[in-house]
């Protein structure tokens, strides 16, 4: 089955001069999703990153719906009155008939407006809302999946909020709902089938049954077609599930979801096309000069350092400076999100390291949280040991100090012989024996719950990498998100991710991807996969993605063993370049940020926001798309590839001699090849070009 382009997702020019004519004042927009104010998922990135460019679009008349939870909104919410008069009238006759409805600001960047309803205070509603459900859409929900129970109430008292507000609004109201996820999915059925004004979208990140059959190891992408899609939701006990989503799907106005490959997926899963394809965003912070975001990587990379040496105490028999940390991370998906590719690969790059002599060491992070008891004691020492030498160190050195101090005081050249004596060697001599250690440095950083069934931990006692010493890869697994608080790793995701070289996202299922667009926004080259929509996207926006760190495993047209093949081959070539070409492709990779900047990915956003008011309200708005044949951008190879020249202009602060003797490196001028990429970038890609207007005469006519 080809992955074909359709128009929806095809990247054109000329975004600056994209024009949308039409009045906001008189439209309202609501964007319900379970992740509103409350992290579960990715969704919660996407909607809490995207919220600054929406509500500087609609302003005052944005609000996001979310459930109600005590511990999430005493640290993200502002609990304040409702300042819409007939959302304050909505608010209070709902809580004057047995609901909880807060309203407030979200307090991150935008400060929009959020809606939270307390699910839980009107579980009595439960039961004749699930009959209701039931009698006028055909979907049971059994009492058992308290996930769903709570889809059927959040569904029910958004449909109630939206057609509370449409009654209390003094003149007809343009009301736009987006719904994220089948979790929400509810509400859009019931406001389509109490025929209520309201024009709504439906955007699923990831269809359900897709997810669960990825993590049955089933070859998901060839027999697309073949699935008998009620029979195989049933077998996993998730058809009520399945109902609810692929019912919004098919009731919504406008349906979008994030990549191209779930878009093929949901075409067959959920039987509808999506109408637009809407890519996931960040709000990329630039950097005033261009070595800055090199510092952070520096100053990042010495803190991972400083944790290596704790933990390989007694075993540190490797060059730290010649040492390139990869890192996967995200949910404990062992399979969906190719950790046992990840690992295979690793002890491939092991052996070519060794039977090659390599100098080169790698240390491998696996971020993905799993049932643990606490820290292992061992990693815990491990600090400890580190700890104390420090401290040993920095007394040895102040009164090392102060003894030449005094000898230069008095004029004399210090005798060295005398400027330590038996004490301090004591000193050293005893925390040299406390780094001794007769066992292996730890691969987990935790004590595992179920630690003979662990997946990971199950594939590394197959392939044997036990951090021996002669092993060139290490590997380390942190079964916990990162926190600043640890005390072992006290570091969070975002500066961990700055001092690592690579992350590695070799997944069979990603709808979309955020770890590999974080890492690209902070300037960390990565590998994906041509099943990611990241990682599609990439490849359609990016003539050599390579090129610019980004590394795009083909998992789609070849066998396990071969993708393997190939992701330890791009593992390898990365172990072998300089340190400056590492650094070249850093700022090469950090160029590539603007792609997935919210100020050109929110256009997308926007057009389906067209589009449903156009179909909803066809007497009020007109949507006219563009003609859908133009040509689509495509990113250019840099002036120098590979990454290794020896005359860059911007050299790293502390580059080495024996990097300067490349004489045979083309020359490569940073400032002119960024010059060039920003020329490119200032226009990478618009939506299909519409305009999108009032019908005034409509309008007139409704206001009179």
């Amino acid at each position: 089955m080809p992955l074909a382009r359709s128009w929806s997702v095809t990247s054109l020019s000329n975004l600056d001069e994209w024009d949308e004519e039409f009045d906001l004042e008189d439209a309202v927009l609501f964007e319900i999703a379970w992740e509103v104010a409350n992290k579960v998922g990715g969704i919660y990135t996407v909607i809490q990153t995207k919220a600054r460019l929406t509500s500087e679009e609609w302003g005052e008349n944005y609000f996001l719906v979310g459930p109600y939870t005590e511990s999430n909104v005493r640290t993200q919410v502002e609990l304040i009155e409702p300042t819409n008069p007939a959302l304050r009238r909505t608010i209070d006759k709902m809580n004057a008939s047995g609901c909880k409805v807060y309203f407030g600001r979200w307090l991150i960047e935008g400060s929009p407006y959020v809606v939270l309803i307390d699910v839980g205070f009107t579980a009595w509603s439960l039961d004749r809302w699930k009959s209701e459900l039931w009698e006028n859409c055909g979907i049971g929900v059994p009492w058992f999946d308290r996930e769903a129970n709570d889809a059927v109430l959040f569904g029910f008292l958004t449909a109630w909020l939206l057609g509370e507000y449409a009654a209390q609004c003094e003149e007809p109201p343009h009301i736009l709902a987006h719904f994220h996820e089948w979790l929400a999915g509810l509400g859009l059925m019931l406001c389509r089938q109490r025929q209520l004004p309201v024009a709504t979208i439906f955007t699923t990140h990831a269809t359900l049954l897709g997810r669960y059959l990825c993590a049955g190891n089933v070859d998901f992408y060839n027999n697309l077609a073949e699935f008998n899609v009620d029979k195989e939701a049933g077998d996993r006990q998730i058809y009520h599930r399945y109902c609810l989503e692929r019912a919004a799907a098919r009731c919504a106005h406008v349906f979008t979801t994030v990549s191209q490959i779930t878009a093929i997926e949901a075409e067959h899963l959920l039987k509808r096309k999506p109408d637009i394809v809407t890519p996931n965003g960040l709000n990329v912070k630039k950097f005033s000069a261009m070595h800055e975001f090199q510092n952070l990587h520096a100053q990042s990379k010495n803190r991972i350092q400083e944790f290596v040496r704790g933990h390989f105490y007694g075993h540190l028999d490797f060059n730290l400076d010649k040492t390139v940390f990869l890192f996967i991370a995200g949910r404990y998906e062992f399979s969906n999100k190719g950790a046992d590719l990840f690992l295979e690969a690793l002890a491939r790059l092991n052996y070519l390291l060794r039977v090659n002599h390599s100098d080169t060491t790698v240390i491998a992070f696996f971020i993905m949280p799993a049932r643990t008891n606490n820290f292992n004691v061992e990693t815990l020492k491990g600090q400890a040991v580190r700890k104390q030498l420090w401290d040993t160190a920095q007394s040895v050195k102040e009164r090392f100090g102060k003894k030449l101090y005094e000898s230069l005081l008095v004029g004399q050249l210090p005798d060295v012989s005398k400027m330590l004596d038996k004490e301090d060697f004591t000193m050293m001599k005893r925390a040299i024996f406390a780094t001794q250690r007769q066992c292996q440095p730890p691969v987990c950083t935790h004590n595992m719950l179920e630690d003979s069934n662990d997946p990971i931990l199950t594939c590394i006692r197959r392939i044997g990498l036990f951090n021996s010493s002669s092993d060139r890869v290490k590997v380390i697994f942190h079964p916990e998100f990162l926190s600043s608080t640890s005390p072992l790793l006290p570091m969070d995701y975002e500066e961990f991710v700055r001092g690592c070289h690579l992350g590695v996202f070799p997944s069979y299922y990603e709808p979309w991807g955020y770890t590999p667009a974080e890492c690209t926004v902070m300037g960390i080259p990565s590998v994906s996969t041509n099943l990611s929509g990241f990682g599609c996207f990439m490849e359609e926006h990016i003539a050599d993605p390579s090129a610019y760190g980004i590394y795009i495993l083909d998992r789609r047209y070849r066998g396990v063993d071969e993708s393997c093949n190939q992701l330890t081959s791009f593992l390898y070539q990365f172990c072998q370049q300089s340190r400056r070409q590492r650094i070249i492709q850093r700022n090469r990779t950090e160029r590539l940020s603007d792609l997935l900047d919210w100020r050109y990915l929110g256009r997308y956003y926007i057009s389906a926001r067209h589009m449903a008011l156009a179909k909803a309200f066809p007497d009020t708005y007109v949507y006219e798309p563009h003609d859908s044949t133009v040509s689509g951008f495509r990113y250019p190879r840099p002036a120098s590839v590979p990454p290794s020249p020896a005359h860059s202009l911007h050299s790293s602060p502390h580059h080495s001699e024996a990097e300067d003797n490349d004489e045979d490196d083309e020359r490569y001028d940073e400032d002119l090849e960024a010059e060039k990429d920003r020329k490119n970038i200032r226009q990478p890609f618009a939506l299909p070009h519409h305009r999108l207007h009032t019908n005034n005469s409509s309008n007139n006519s409704q206001k009179k």
